[in-house]
């Protein structure tokens, strides 16, 4: 008997990084840039994967972003997640240390909030 083939699933969340983000990744260690890969691919599947953890923003700062962060050695993938248009955009991958997200408000604004 043959196996059903499932069909591929659709992405729920739409995608999109930074060029700065193209730019670094392809800057990465081979083992470290494939696994940043496939986390980030997988975003669009789910936004919140239990590796991933909430960022702090400012009081002062108000907007209809989610921004979060997973932890892959010691490395740093900050995105921020908008329910409403279903978009997760991928802010920055940093190293850890010296990153300390000094920068998120600054990237924040780039997504016009």
């Amino acid at each position: 008997m043959a196996k059903k083939q499932s069909k591929p699933k659709l992405p729920r969340y739409k995608v999109w990084m930074r060029p700065a983000v193209h730019i670094s990744r392809k800057q990465l260690p081979g083992h470290i840039r494939q696994r940043i890969k496939r986390i980030i691919d997988e975003l669009a599947q789910n936004p919140r994967p239990v590796e991933s953890e909430p960022l702090e923003l400012p009081t002062t700062l108000q907007t209809e972003w989610e921004a979060r962060r997973i932890k892959i050695e010691n490395w740093r993938v900050v995105y921020a997640v908008n329910e409403f248009w279903q978009e997760i955009g991928v802010l920055t991958v940093q190293k850890r240390p010296p990153y300390d997200y000094e920068d998120l408000e600054l990237l924040l604004s780039e997504l016009g909030y």
